[in-house]
């Protein structure tokens, strides 16, 4: 396995991001953003499944816990997948190349959804806190919004990941135990990304369909 490769693909990855990104970070692109998270809040509602104020007025009662969730949103998610990767590559595991494309469908996959869909998170409608924020690490920063496109809510990459990430630590795990958390990993970052306001009940569900059609793909 060539570093280089790997490299080339990882950033080839992320410039189709960004490019998606150009395409629709606009004044047009965020009025359509804002008018589909009203379109999905309605459907939610319609559904009965809009818990997420829910969700997060009950973290918000827990000042400490608030800060791990947004930790674990900021940084814990796609370091433990970018970090799985890497153990498997500079360990030689065969299972690299495998793991590594199930995440690659699943980060492109959601591309399309971007592109055509573009969603704000539900941390920029009336009734929910942006906790990042709080924190001082707002996803809002003009530094920071040249990095990641915010307006990519649905579907949510985070839970995909997830899906990817933790059907591939079960299966590898020596204890049932371990297997059982892997296993659970993504329902906990779906919680994560709840609670933080910064994905919808239905980015979840768009999320964890992408993942796990990744690693269906793949198997």
């Amino acid at each position: 396995m060539s570093g280089r490769k790997e490299v080339a693909i990882g950033l080839g990855a992320y410039g189709a991001y960004l490019l998606v990104r150009r395409a629709v970070w606009n004044e047009r692109g965020r009025e359509r953003a804002a008018a589909n998270a009203r379109r999905i809040v309605e459907v939610e509602r319609a559904l009965r499944i809009d818990v997420e104020a829910d969700v997060q007025r009950a973290m918000l009662r827990v000042p400490g816990l608030v800060h791990g969730l947004n930790a674990g949103y900021a940084a814990g998610n796609v370091a433990l997948s970018v970090g799985w990767l890497l153990r498997l590559y500079f360990s030689g595991d065969p299972a690299f190349v495998a793991e590594r494309r199930a995440l690659l469908i699943a980060f492109g996959a959601a591309l399309p959804f971007f592109a055509l869909y573009p969603t704000a998170p539900p941390r920029t409608l009336d009734g929910f806190v942006d906790t990042l924020g709080g924190d001082g690490a707002g996803l809002d920063h003009p530094q920071l919004v040249r990095l990641y496109n915010p307006i990519a809510a649905m579907p949510s990459h985070h839970v995909a990941f997830a899906v990817v990430t933790g059907i591939g630590l079960a299966r590898r795990a020596r204890t049932r135990a371990s297997r059982a958390g892997w296993t659970a990993y993504p329902g906990a970052v779906a919680v994560v990304v709840i609670a933080t306001a910064n994905h919808f009940v239905a980015d979840v569900i768009g999320g964890a369909a992408v993942g796990a059609v990744a690693r269906r793909i793949v198997r």
